[in-house]
């Protein structure tokens, strides 16, 4: 097991963490958390031993192969599946004593590596390493290119898959979903779940966190302590830990009493119905998680747009490319204040292409792009990060948007983003990767946007830092179209999806937690469209199972509304039931005088667990009805 005895940390003259005891036996998947600058990924380096402790001692079995990513790539021209089958060592030595005994003809020891071979699944190294480059996004062409050339962000990926591909005891993944799309995250978070040694992971994402862990080893006020539980299971011992901490909270219950009162005015108006309903989804999970994050030093609002014009922007038969190719096609989308809209679809199959188009940096290839007359894009892209002025500091950036703002109205502004005191008149260059996606979140949000337009606004933004940028949107009132690899941002802001595949956007009629379902079905119907012969279905036999596939979708929409209804009813009466119980449990209530109180209770009480009888066995008809059209 790994063994952490009394460990105390230093940098220089920073004391990261002290008095660290904790035991991660085999077999165990840990999330580590905490601030940046916490100490997370020295701890890492402490495991790895490229740290020594200041006091106590690191212990785990001698025999443990450690595999963990890269941060750098050799710039040579071998073979990205040859790159990734490095990892596994074990296999790499075999081959090389095979070839050597081969080259000495030694018929006992070519035998015997062979066995070994067999024994370590060596003959399947290949198979096991197209599947890992697979399953990150990577094409069967991309196998023999040359890593030189490939970008930096295919390149972490590289070094991911050469990590997985190591037969490793103790796996170590810094933010491994950085560089990932949704569907690589899909597929990580699958095979995260199947791996049988032991994991330390570092993560911003809460959804992948619950999904993999079993414990979560947090970093605070120079402690790390491990708690059972995933995320979530975490959270909520936070934040009965924080709720101590009453002038914060009591703080952020005034946030939420805010979208409260915003769901109370408008749900009944036509024009705001929609963005009520998303607040009203978002606050069930937000309200649950809020107090674990009152002592977020993260708070900013999005300012109402100076103008909001209807429609924002719209797209009539659009297409969409580079080089004169289209790479989606057709598409028809009218964007109003108040749309909330998350992009799914497989890697490549253009939503960035479509974010662009929207936002006007690449022109339609066909069709009409109308803007509004006071149309005014917020777009967060990554590209925009290097867009910084390096030299400058996050106050004279802001500065060169507002030269009449006085400098502390601009520093206060800054402060909700994390760059208080000093730090706001630092020169931008040696900035993190989440402070300079910070700032430029900063910037866009100080512009005043009524289009925001959002690719991957959460690379290198920690857990505090998401769960403000969240709550900030669900006060956003433009548009807004995001991408994102994190589901409980794309589910608590978003109140519609649409999937971009096979050169279309249409509307993706399941909830998100369904993606992952259509993922795999999208991959079989993929093999599925080569025949034995090797042959592939013609366009027609593909726009006839898409076709298919849309209807199946939409025959299945009212069975799952009939199930979240019975749901939702089903909640409704167990909640009125406890509010029962508990004045029924009142001693009180039972004194001669307050007879006729107990009588209308019991009646009150019989009638609900009546009518919860009845709810649960609809929502069970209906659950039935709809696993039946599914099979």
């Amino acid at each position: 097991m790994l063994q952490f005895d009394n460990v105390s940390l230093r940098r220089g003259p920073r004391l990261l963490f002290e008095c660290a005891s904790f035991q991660i036996h085999p077999g165990q998947k840990a999330g580590l958390t905490g601030a940046n600058g916490t100490g997370k990924s020295s701890l890492f380096a402490l495991v790895l031993g490229a740290l020594s402790t200041d006091e106590g001692a690191v212990r785990r079995p001698s025999g443990w192969i450690i595999a963990h990513v890269a941060q750098e790539m050799p710039a040579t021209a071998q073979a990205a599946i040859e790159y990734v089958l490095d990892g596994d060592e074990g296999l790499r030595r075999l081959q090389r004593e095979l070839a050597a005994a081969e080259h000495d003809g030694d018929g006992e020891r070519i035998a015997h590596l062979h066995a070994e071979l067999d024994h370590i699944g060596g003959y399947q190294a290949n198979s096991r390493a197209a599947s890992l480059m697979s399953g990150l996004g990577f094409r069967p062409q991309d196998e023999t290119r040359p890593l030189t050339d490939f970008s930096g962000g295919w390149r972490m990926r590289l070094n991911l898959a050469r990590a997985l591909m190591c037969r490793s005891d103790l796996l170590l993944l810094d933010e491994p979903t950085n560089h990932l799309d949704l569907d690589a995250v899909i597929w990580l978070e699958s095979w995260l779940k199947q791996y049988r040694g032991t994991l330390l992971l570092i993560s911003h994402d809460r959804d992948f966190l619950d999904s993999v862990c079993t414990q979560i080893l947090h970093i605070e006020q120079n402690r790390a302590t491990l708690y059972s539980g995933n995320y979530s299971a975490f959270e909520r011992v936070r934040a009965e830990q924080l709720a101590n901490q009453q002038s914060a909270y009591e703080k952020q219950q005034r946030e939420i009493a805010h979208m409260h009162s915003f769901v109370e005015r408008f749900r009944a108006k036509a024009t705001k119905a929609r963005q009520a309903q998303s607040r009203i989804k978002a606050l069930e999970r937000m309200e649950a998680i809020a107090p674990a994050h009152v002592d977020s030093p993260f708070h900013f609002t999005f300012r109402a747009p100076l103008k909001n014009p209807h429609p924002l922007l719209k797209l009539d038969q659009c297409a969409a490319g580079y080089d004169g190719t289209a790479i989606v096609d057709r598409v028809r989308l009218v964007l109003n204040p108040g749309d909330r809209i998350g992009l799914l679809g497989p890697n490549g199959a253009g939503k960035s292409t479509l974010i662009k188009l929207l936002a006007g940096t690449i022109p339609a290839l066909r069709g009409e792009r109308i803007e509004a007359r006071h149309l005014a894009v917020g777009y967060f892209a990554q590209h925009q990060l290097e867009q910084l002025q390096p030299e400058n500091s996050p106050l004279e950036h802001l500065q060169a948007l507002d030269p009449q703002a006085s400098e502390q109205s601009l520093r206060d502004y800054l402060g909700g983003f994390g760059f208080i005191g000093d730090k706001a008149l630092e020169a931008v260059a040696p900035f993190s990767g989440g402070e300079k996606s910070r700032l430029v979140l900063a910037l866009l949000v100080y512009q005043r946007p009524n289009l925001l337009l959002l690719d991957e606004p959460t690379n290198h933004l920690d857990l505090e830092m998401r769960q403000a940028l969240a709550t900030a949107l669900q006060d956003f009132e433009g548009a807004m179209v995001i991408v994102s690899h994190d589901r409980h941002l794309l589910r608590v802001t978003c109140d519609q999806m649409l999937l971009v595949h096979g050169g279309r956007v249409e509307e993706f009629a399941d909830e998100l937690d369904a993606y992952p379902a259509w993922l795999s079905a999208h991959a079989r119907s993929g093999r599925a469209e080569t025949s034995p012969d090797g042959k592939s279905d013609t366009a027609g036999q593909r726009r006839e199972r898409k076709r298919d596939e849309a209807e199946r979708r939409k025959a299945l929409q009212p069975l799952r509304k009939a199930v979240e209804k019975c749901e939702a009813t089903v909640d409704r009466l167990h909640a009125q039931r406890a509010k029962l119980e508990a004045a029924l449990a009142d001693t009180t209530l039972y004194a001669e005088q307050r007879k006729d109180d107990l009588q209308a209770l019991l009646r009150d009480k019989a009638e609900t667990d009546r009518q919860l009888d009845e709810a649960e066995t609809a929502w069970m008809e209906a659950a039935e009805a709809l696993e039946n059209a599914t099979d």
